[in-house]
């Protein structure tokens, strides 16, 4: 493209007549790169003006200059990163990102090969909640290390030329980072271990060095593949062990070695050469170590004291005027730790006698454990009555419709992502979500609507209690009932053409157990007001009656909202509650809110559902009408296209979604969002409560 040409295309896209912008001279600069770099720039030029005009005009000003230096991926990142910041913090913050584009030139080494966090957090945040001990979260920060709560990685790693050797490196260095918190660096305060030292600082650096070399080999000994991996980036960069420190490395490397090994070995290593750090290492910050222990270790000795008052509440029984406490031969708490083998195992006993605590008991003897080695004795005291505030030692739900009185703020929500089709990538953190419980309606409505389908009612239960006992029909088996005639055909091919016949001909009947989470999602806005709510109140009751026959596990949740800030998903029945009156009472509850923004909901069901172990995991919609909201850029288009991402998201993480409308207008946009075969469409909103079960009985065999 010529000056001219390009000249008008970014009149057009910056709106120049209203704006008075002067993009002749940026055109100009345009029109002298390559074809396939001015295709790249105008494109990004174009999208971000879906987001912002002025961020985008400051781009297309910069951009010509760094295109020669900056690799296109880095670009696409910096792009990226102004219109997040534009999101998050407004447009001067997001200009001075722009301007910082100029210092791009000098990192060459991270435009071309560097891994950026937002690519690494969510497979290494996996990665490290699959290891044992606390669960840490993985963190963007300005430099990489921990603080026992968190890993922090910084925006980007960028240290081989190679992407993969440096997502290695973030890998490796994330799992050192892990071992520190798992194997004891932080038992003993290391600021005053280091404070006798003439040089405190120096003295920090070479405790760094002596817990590399002991974490290291225990990570040897644990994960090897790993561990060939440290090996082979540190030869890469040339990075050896220092002259000297042969001997100490070799103590530190004994199976027996721990924190004490360390720090008695430091008043030898304070004379030894400075120990550079490796590239994996990161930091080493007792002060906010400090910090964060300090306030979690209080808590949760509270926690666990209030925790073992009520276990012993259970399994003691004591008159009732004798107070929990009080007599002298009260029963005793003892906990064993199995720490071999890189697992954590509990043993928690009453008396001698052994006991199962609940999964978050465990957690936080776990917990306490990694941060002293052991479980205190005056942590297995059990609390006194009124003690403690239990308002003050666990977390509390803000109450989710509080929240929006007077100022707005984002106490207690959940945030998720958007697909914004302008920019053609995530608008991050961008829905702001809650979850709240219908309020329970204990009325008529669920008696009537039994006695209203009582016929129904009977049908839909033999149906799923056949479902339930029904056979499967394996084929290609080598033993059955009857030939596979398809698997004949195709063997007797095979060996006319010289190939070697498959044995593998018969089926037969198989009863299987059912494996299966659903959950259903409700649309809650407006315009179901009135007899498409009461439809959808009916449908749920006779599919709850239907279902508890069959033994599925599944879970019910409406949702609503108006604009981003306020996306709200409603509990009916979650996978843990039986199907009791209050469940009963809040599908009675259900009433129409505000408007139909589908993304976060979509993507926090699938979350919940791949929670849940279950072989197959099905997403069924119920709604009314196209995806929108109150008067912004989701209407139209834009919240199709978020929609339809979701649904990509959750069938990638294994989740079937499938989608059932009254809508007239769906064939529009649902085979776009859905597919051809994931969507029906009824003509009559009382054609629901038989279509929901004919469809989750085709869904689920």
């Amino acid at each position: 493209m010529n000056a001219e040409e390009i000249t008008l295309l970014l009149e057009g896209l910056l709106e120049a007549d209203f704006s008075f912008r002067k993009v002749g001279p940026t055109a100009i600069k345009l029109a002298q790169l390559t074809q396939s770099d001015q295709d790249f720039l105008l494109d990004w030029v174009k999208r971000i003006a879906s987001t912002n005009l002025e961020v985008s005009w400051q781009f297309a000003r910069r951009a010509p200059a760094l295109i020669g230096s900056m690799d296109r991926r880095l670009m696409e990142a910096w792009a990226v990163g102004a219109c997040d910041t534009y999101d998050q913090k407004g447009l001067r913050p997001a200009l001075q990102v722009l301007e910082e584009a100029d210092h791009y030139g000098e990192r060459r080494l991270e435009m071309t090969a560097g891994v950026l966090f937002e690519d690494l957090a969510g497979v290494l945040g996996n990665f490290v909640c699959g290891l044992s001990g606390r669960r840490l979260r993985v963190e963007q920060g300005e430099s990489l290390y921990t603080d026992t709560e968190r890993i922090l990685l910084p925006g980007v790693i960028a240290r081989f030329p190679v992407v993969a050797d440096n997502f290695k490196l973030a890998k490796v260095a994330v799992t050192l980072l892990w071992a520190q918190t798992r194997f004891g660096t932080f038992h003993a305060d290391l600021a005053r271990a280091c404070a006798d030292f003439p040089d405190p600082q120096r003295a920090l650096k070479q405790l760094h060095g002596l817990e590399t070399l002991r974490l290291c080999a225990r990570i040897a000994r644990d994960f090897p593949g790993l561990h060939r991996d440290m090996e082979r980036l540190r030869a890469l960069l040339g990075e050896g062990l220092p002259a000297g420190w042969e001997a100490v490395a070799q103590r530190l490397a004994q199976p027996d070695a721990d924190l004490e090994d360390s720090l008695h070995l430091l008043g030898d290593a304070v004379h030894l050469p400075e120990f550079t750090p490796w590239c994996y290492q990161g930091e080493l910050k007792p002060d906010a170590v400090a910090a964060v222990a300090a306030a979690r270790q209080e808590k949760e000795k509270a926690r666990l004291r209030v925790k073992l008052a009520d276990l012993m509440q259970d399994h003691v029984r004591r008159p009732p005027d004798q107070p929990l406490g009080e007599d002298r031969d009260a029963p005793e708490f003892a906990a064993e730790v199995d720490d071999e083998g890189g697992r954590l195992d509990m043993e928690i006993t009453l008396d001698g006698a052994p006991i199962a605590p609940p999964d978050d008991v465990k957690a936080l003897f776990s917990s306490i454990y990694l941060d002293f080695g052991e479980i205190p004795p005056e942590y297995l005291v059990p609390a006194g009555e009124g003690e403690y505030d239990p308002s003050l030692l666990f977390d509390q739900s803000a109450d989710p419709d509080s929240v929006w009185q007077g100022s707005y703020h984002e106490e207690g929500a959940s945030f998720y992502p958007e697909w914004d089709m302008g920019r053609e990538h995530y608008r991050k953190n961008w829905c702001v979500m809650r979850e709240k419980d219908v309020p329970p309606v204990h009325d008529g409505f669920y008696r009537e609507t039994l006695e209203k389908h009582a016929g129904l009612v009977k049908q839909l239960r033999r149906s799923f209690e056949a479902m339930r006992d029904e056979n499967r029909l394996l084929k290609r088996q080598v033993d059955g009932d009857e030939v596979d005639i398809d698997a004949l055909v195709e063997a007797l091919a095979d060996a006319k053409d010289g190939r070697e016949m498959s044995d593998r001909l018969f089926v037969r009947q198989h009863r299987s157990e059912r494996n299966i989470a659903v959950a259903f999602m409700v649309d809650m806005s407006g315009s179901t007001r009135g007899w498409i709510n009461e439809a959808e109140r009916e449908a749920l009751i006779l599919l709850c009656e239907a279902l508890e026959r069959l033994g599925d596990r599944y879970a019910i949740y409406g949702f609503s909202g108006i604009t981003r800030k306020r996306c709200e998903l409603f509990r009916i029945k979650t996978f843990a509650e039986p199907y009791s009156e209050e469940v009963k009472a809040r599908i009675s509850g259900i009433r129409a809110q505000e408007y139909t923004r589908m993304g976060f909901a979509i993507r926090h069901l699938s979350k919940l559902l791949n929670e849940v172990d279950a072989a197959t995991r099905i997403l069924i919609t119920l709604s009314d009408g196209r995806p929108d909201d109150y008067f912004d850029a989701y209407r139209g288009q834009y919240g199709i296209e978020d929609t339809r991402m979701a649904l990509l998201e959750a069938r990638r993480s294994g989740v079937h979604p499938f989608c059932i409308t009254i809508d007239r207008e769906a064939r529009d946009y649902l085979p776009h969002m859905y597919g051809a075969a994931r969507y029906t469409i009824l003509d009559d909103v009382r054609q629901l409560p038989f279509k929901v079960s004919d469809i989750y009985r085709r869904l689920t065999r």
